[in-house]
């Protein structure tokens, strides 16, 4: 028994035939996978994002919701060690390390100020603050304390209050991932035939709505 090969498949007169190429994505196929795939992963990326902003938009606009709102104030007092000045310089430095050392501050140490015999500086942070006054003759000091809510430090996170540096550049990270979004949703909804003109009509009514409301609150 001998093994033979199968015959290639020839057309009506006998010339091979062969499977045509594939032809090549026009532009607009391409600009289109690519809007469908920037837009993919972009949204997924900005779930959580969208999310919180969301949720900390509409407590940020009911400042007098209740929940999460409860707020803490104490007073402390101390003294700092010698050293802290020397004639009217002062080490805020060290000001600030003694100041967590001793009293447990926490936050940013900012709006450090000398004027006479008063030096003052402040603790800052999302839903925290604490304003310290300083005796310059005695370095006694006095520290008003205020720790407020989960409601009031997810809205200072909102809008990047007392934030540090790398939450700044979270939100302008957000910003323009959430803009990538919106301008490939966009791009996409273009190539929808069926539901394009229609979209883009809810979209204009609500450009409308929203540029009338701003107008409204402005005016």
């Amino acid at each position: 028994m001998s093994l033979t090969a199968k015959p290639e498949p020839q057309g009506s007169e006998g010339v091979r035939t062969s499977r045509p190429g594939t032809r090549p994505r026009t532009l607009k196929a391409r600009s289109h996978v690519w809007l469908r795939w920037l837009h993919t992963y972009t949204s997924m990326i900005s779930l959580l994002v969208v999310l919180f902003f969301a949720l900390t938009g509409v407590t940020l606009n009911h400042p007098d919701w209740a929940f999460g709102s409860s707020e803490v104030r104490r007073e402390v007092t101390g003294t700092l060690p010698t050293g802290w000045i020397n004639g009217t310089e002062v080490d805020w430095l060290t000001v600030a390390e003694e100041l967590r050392a001793q009293q447990g501050l926490h936050g940013r140490a900012e709006e450090p100020r000398l004027d006479g015999t008063e030096a003052s500086i402040s603790f800052l942070g999302p839903g925290y603050s604490a304003d310290t006054v300083i005796d310059t003759q005695t370095g006694r000091y006095n520290i008003n304390i205020l720790a407020q809510g989960g409601v009031a430090v997810l809205n200072d996170l909102h809008k990047g209050r007392d934030t540090g540096g790398a939450w700044s550049w979270l939100i302008d990270l957000s910003g323009i991932v959430l803009t990538l979004v919106a301008v490939t949703g966009i791009g996409i909804l273009l190539y929808l035939k069926k539901t394009r003109t229609q979209a883009l009509m809810v979209m204009g009514i609500a450009s409308v709505v929203v540029l009338f409301l701003g107008w409204r609150a402005v005016g």
